[in-house]
């Protein structure tokens, strides 16, 4: 298996567009990984709050289809609010 670690002396060596490349990269992968995180976290959230009963086929029932709509909007709506206040206490620093 191949040694992925980076250690100081490797970046010391990267030229500026190069470092800024890098970071870029490490950025979006850490944002991707929130996002997999907060999906995940809302899909299990959902699930357990909207199927109580045993599972009886492979669709939804009205209500269980309802509950997980409702239950992913809120869980959308409370994030861009945090979002949104989080920008605002930045922009007022």
């Amino acid at each position: 298996m191949e040694n992925t670690t980076i250690d100081q002396s490797d970046l010391a060596r990267l030229n500026e567009k190069d470092k800024l490349e890098l970071q870029t990269f490490i950025t979006h992968e850490t944002q991707k990984t929130r996002i997999n995180a907060q999906t995940h976290t809302m899909a299990e959230m959902c699930w357990k709050k909207c199927i109580t009963g045993s599972i009886k086929s492979s669709t939804l029932s009205s209500s269980e289809e309802g509950c997980l709509a409702n239950c992913v909007d809120r869980f959308l709506d409370i994030n861009t609010l945090t979002v949104k206040n989080l920008q605002a206490m930045r922009a007022s620093r």
